[in-house]
């Protein structure tokens, strides 16, 4: 049975106690191993807001970090700076070691960092097993003109590209939807398609941007399962943008929490949801 996803009152601390779904909480990187994704003293401006304003947060291995904060706190800005859409203007981004700063999009997602985005950028007319062989595509090798003949290399490449598949497929069970367009599914169901696309690149990091929003409880329920099931699977971190509290207190090993583009808290769950800063940031000046 999965157990449902709780709202959260974070002014109750409940003895500080928040109950993970299946997995410890982790520790932050750093503690003695090299962070997979870093950022450090961002900062990010558009004309005279400030985006980002100094903020600093390193992901480890195997780590499901959540990222918070009230509307307009920077977090979407704070994910587009990892995946290449947005430059800062300072500060430093490392990607398993290495400084992307400056790096195009697909650059960083060849160097294995996958995306899922608010809503379902998807195609609607294509399957869902033609849906997520697009996130294959950077693994395949065969010419245009290979491509055309599919024959010989091209088609072998192309069964051997949806065996990965058909595993995500089992792995995410869509098995009974494999070959339904896209565009009569449940917007769960699309949602999870997404998620599967992400997974077809062999990604080395997850960044999942509001992958709950616009979802019922119990759409919610499966995707929070599916994302603790590609953890074990994949051994993959995972970092998530949420404002479902009840989502974010179980399924995170630490908790980053921004408001008007600065870190102000950052800790386990328990911890964060009894900060005074993040009180204050959630419930206004009278918080206690």
């Amino acid at each position: 049975m999965t157990k449902p996803v709780r709202e959260l009152n974070l002014a109750d601390d409940r003895e500080g106690r928040v109950e993970a779904m299946a997995v410890p909480h982790g520790t932050a990187a750093g503690a003695g191993k090299r962070a997979v994704l870093a950022a450090r003293e961002i900062y990010l401006q558009f004309g005279g807001i400030k985006a980002l304003d100094g903020v600093t947060i390193e992901i480890g291995n195997n780590e499901l970090v959540a990222v918070i904060g009230p509307n307009g706190a920077g977090k979407s800005s704070l994910m587009n700076c990892f995946s290449g859409f947005y430059r800062p203007q300072r500060g430093t981004i490392e990607f398993d070691g290495v400084p992307v700063n400056g790096k195009s999009v697909h650059q960083i997602a060849r160097a294995g960092l996958a995306r899922t985005f608010q809503g379902t950028h998807i195609f609607s007319g294509m399957t869902v097993i033609e849906n997520i062989m697009i996130g294959r595509h950077m693994h395949m090798r065969s010419s245009i003109l290979d491509a055309f003949v599919h024959f010989g290399r091209s088609r072998n490449e192309e069964f051997a590209q949806r065996e990965v598949v058909e595993e995500i497929i089992e792995l995410l069970e869509m098995e009974s939807i494999r070959h339904r367009p896209v565009g009569t599914l449940g917007y769960g169901q699309r949602k999870r398609v997404d998620l599967g696309r992400a997974l077809a690149q062999d990604p080395k990091i997850l960044l999942m941007d509001e992958p709950m929003a616009g979802m019922n409880t119990e759409e919610k329920e499966d995707l929070a399962r599916f994302i603790l099931d590609v953890r074990e699977a994949r051994g993959i971190p995972v970092v998530l943008v949420e404002h479902d509290m009840g989502v974010v207190m179980d399924l995170a090993d630490r908790v980053v929490v921004l408001d008007f583009g600065r870190k102000i808290a950052e800790g386990t769950p328990a911890e964060v949801q009894r900060d005074p800063a993040v009180l204050k940031a959630y419930l206004g000046e009278g918080a206690r």
